[in-house]
């Protein structure tokens, strides 16, 4: 039941083994990347595990001063969702737990405001996908809800991130608890309205398309995700949905 958007998503050439590998020798290490506390700019460098932490860090210190530090606690979330989806197996499901609760506090904090009800979504996401049938039944529900509620704030968010995310929920849900490769489509289609290069829905609607059962048509999909340009600020989940691309297209020849 992955709702990684995006993004993350993103979602984007990342050797997540190296990453990990990379992650254990610096996740810990207090020196900041580059002499820079500025988390922003250590998490646009967030393919090395190491600079997402230390923004992670940050933005978590930063929330604990001040609880209501919205900015740090949707923040802190994505962050959290990044780090549990491409960090050190070990430390991922704590991670993503993190997300959640700091997703909660933005979603009270500001609960009219899309951001923290998006990445409360991706982390339990990536928990209903990650650890199990009870993790995906705890959160089936509640995924839904939180994206719903981002297109109800904000359609637009993010290049259409909760459209994008709901069609991998429809995707990934079993039929019986409300999936529907039909709706998958759907709203993957709809997110497209908003990027039309997003390489995060091309690939989810390859991913339904073959579910459907539509070969030519998700070959075609694939197709444009290699040709899409690289996004700015979001290469990190691009060269990983490519990577990606590259592996499915190989399957439909």
């Amino acid at each position: 039941m992955s709702c990684i958007l995006v993004f993350y998503l993103a979602i984007p050439g990342i050797d997540v083994g190296a990453l990990s590998a990379r992650a254990r020798s610096e996740t810990n290490t207090s020196p900041i990347v580059q002499g820079t506390t500025d988390p922003d700019a250590l998490y646009a460098k967030r393919e090395d595990i190491g600079s997402a932490q230390q923004a992670a860090n940050i933005w978590q210190s930063r929330l604990q001063q001040n609880p209501n530090d919205f900015e740090s606690a949707w923040k802190l979330a994505r962050a959290s969702y990044w780090i549990g989806t491409q960090g050190p197996e070990p430390q991922r499901r704590a991670t993503l737990e993190q997300g959640v609760t700091a997703g909660r506090t933005a979603t009270r904090l500001e609960p009219n405001k899309a951001e923290g009800h998006m990445w409360l979504a991706a982390s339990m996401g990536a928990l209903a996908e990650s650890f199990g049938l009870r993790q995906g039944l705890k959160y089936r529900g509640e995924i839904r809800s939180e994206l719903e509620t981002v297109l109800r704030i904000d359609p637009a968010f993010e290049q259409g991130s909760a459209d994008r995310a709901l069609g991998r929920w429809y995707y990934k849900v079993p039929g019986l608890f409300g999936g529907s490769n039909t709706k998958s489509e759907e709203h993957l289609r709809k997110s497209l309205t908003y990027n039309p290069n997003s390489t995060a829905s091309l690939y989810f609607l390859a991913e339904t398309l073959i579910a459907e059962k539509k070969k030519q048509e998700a070959k075609e999909t694939l197709e444009r995700c290699l040709a899409a340009p690289i996004a700015p600020g979001w290469s990190a989940e691009d060269h990983d949905f490519k990577r990606k691309a590259e592996r499915l297209v190989q399957t439909l020849k």
